[in-house]
């Protein structure tokens, strides 16, 4: 089965301790999602540090699944990873990095690697939607957080992924 990987990374002008401590402040997860997803937040405790959990129920009624997430890998001011313990796909993987561009900039890096249910069937079935789901979710992330630290105006809900500073990829290892 494919393990893919998703990254997107967009360069901030703030450093990658503020921009580390925004993500760490309570809300940061609430701020990060769009009001189209269908996403609640039923348990989080222990903020991002390692053993941390979250429990969220995702997608519409009554379809709804859980999705059980545990934080590891803390290291401050630089990056925390979400791995899944339970929930909508086979494994996944999340490393949230901020990379320290300067003093006063810093990149923000997300990547995923994720495999679907289903083996090849789900590949097959839903790979094109969950690749254009993540881009359209990380874009508005970066988006929201680059407002947060430039002041940018309102950000709106994206089609596609675009402006020059952010890049996305994705692709498949065999494994």
């Amino acid at each position: 089965m494919a393990c893919v990987t998703f990254v997107m990374a967009t360069r901030l002008d703030a450093s990658a301790g503020e921009v580390f401590d925004w993500h760490e402040a309570p809300g940061a997860f609430e701020r990060l999602t769009p009001s189209w997803e269908r996403v609640r937040v039923l348990r989080h405790e222990g903020g991002i540090r390692d053993g941390a959990r979250v429990s969220l129920l995702v997608g519409p009624a009554p379809v709804s699944m859980r999705w059980e997430l545990e934080h590891r890998d803390y290291q401050h001011g630089r990056s925390f990873t979400d791995t899944q313990i339970s929930g909508p796909f086979r494994s996944w993987t999340h490393v949230h990095r901020m990379i320290p561009a300067g003093p006063d900039a810093c990149v923000l890096e997300d990547t995923i690697e994720y495999e679907l249910p289903l083996g090849v069937l789900g590949a097959f079935c839903g790979g094109w939607f969950v690749r254009r789901k993540l881009r359209r979710l990380f874009a508005y992330r970066h988006a929201v957080t680059r407002e947060a630290f430039e002041g940018s105006p309102r950000v709106q809900p994206p089609s596609s992924p675009s402006g020059s500073s952010s890049a996305s990829r994705s692709s498949s290892d065999e494994g």
